[in-house]
């Protein structure tokens, strides 16, 4: 491209939360000029991931992500987030892997640069028109993170700034173990106290003997802060650790949410039985497991199709809070659909379901 002054690339803002919206523009560009928009992320396990759209500059010669359409790349159309939601590896890069914060109070680091022209490969040889580094932080300043080990539980409680009092949660990953904090560092980001809570670590899980006592501990050290609202206090659970919120929601009668929200969940849980009993119950579908033609496990059949045996279901009636369902409908790790229609099918107005495109 030869042009008098050099491309401007503005990035606002370049150090915000995960979820606040990222404004990026181009500026100086010949009208009509096809460019790349670029985002890379070295991740903590030292992997390159990387997200991209193809532009037009408009007839001033600007770019506008939040604005103006992406032709191809990662993304397509209109998506402001595009070059953070579509992330992916590099082309190369080790299988099997997943991009998540593991160290919260240290930001992601993301260079978002543009480049000449619509290009799909071999971005770490070319050169750049511009760039600019950006800061994503899950942890906003002021917000306190204290571990805990009281009560034989453990876990890491996020603080919102200020005095309170806050609502509070429960926050509870899925069956592959181990202490999570980036969603509950980001809840506190925005006000509400959350207790990251471990319940098993990576690998643990099919000896796993914590009964519900366990979380209603968990449930109570949120409730009985001096800094947060006993009325106003939910769960929030991933995977397994949806199901646990269900649970708890439809049989404790020490843990009284005010809410929960469960993402690819299901109300599938044997009476009495412990955590590695659930895993039991996967384990004995394992016969219908499937590979896609990725060579890609599929796992959803495990649960289908779905039991009409209520002693191996939640009974959601006895649940008394609002409740939120969220599912990808492309999921292939479980039935979470099917789940979420059988599970309001039998339980009051109180349960809500988002199903959104793609998998969570």
């Amino acid at each position: 491209m030869s042009q008098t002054a050099p491309p401007v690339l503005s990035v606002r803002p370049t150090r915000a939360l995960v979820d606040e919206r990222l404004l990026v523009m181009v500026e100086n560009l010949p009208p009509g000029s096809p460019v790349t928009l670029h985002s890379v992320h070295q991740s903590e396990d030292k992997d390159y991931w990387q997200a991209f759209g193809h532009y037009i500059s408009d007839h001033e010669g600007s770019v506008s992500v939040a604005e103006d359409l992406s032709f191809g790349g990662t993304y397509q159309g209109k998506e402001p987030m595009g070059l953070l939601w579509s992330m992916r590896p590099v082309p190369g890069s080790r299988t099997g892997l997943r991009l998540r914060k593991m160290n919260v109070c240290s930001p992601m680091l993301v260079n978002i640069s543009v480049y000449g022209g619509h290009v799909t490969e071999g971005f770490r040889e070319l050169r750049p028109l511009a760039s600019v580094l950006t800061e994503r932080w899950y942890m906003a300043p002021g917000v306190k993170r204290t571990s805990v080990e009281e009560r034989g539980i453990r876990g890491t409680l996020f603080i919102p700034p200020g005095p309170g009092p806050f609502p509070g949660l429960l926050d509870m990953w899925g069956g592959g173990g181990g202490l999570l904090e980036y969603r509950s560092a980001l809840l506190a980001s925005h006000g509400y106290m959350s207790l990251a809570l471990e319940y098993f670590k990576p690998g643990e899980l099919q000896t796993a003997e914590l009964q519900l006592n366990y979380f209603e501990t968990a449930f109570s050290v949120v409730r009985e802060h001096p800094q947060v609202m006993p009325d106003r206090v939910g769960i929030f659970g991933l995977s397994l650790g949806s199901i646990v919120a269900l649970r708890l929601a439809a049989e404790s009668a020490v843990a009284k949410p005010s809410c929960c929200i469960c993402i690819s969940g299901s109300h599938f849980y044997p009476r009495d039985a412990i955590i590695g009993g659930v895993h039991g119950i996967a384990k004995g579908g394992f016969r219908k497991v499937r590979v896609d033609e990725n060579n890609h496990q599929i796992w959803r059949d495990i649960g289908l199709p779905i039991s009409s045996d209520p002693s191996k279901k939640l009974d959601v009636r006895r649940i008394n809070c609002p409740v939120l369902l969220v599912n990808g409908l492309d999921d292939q790790n479980h039935a979470t659909v099917e789940a979420a229609e059988d599970s309001t099918g039998t339980s009051s107005q109180l349960f809500t379901t988002a199903n959104v495109s793609g998998s969570l």
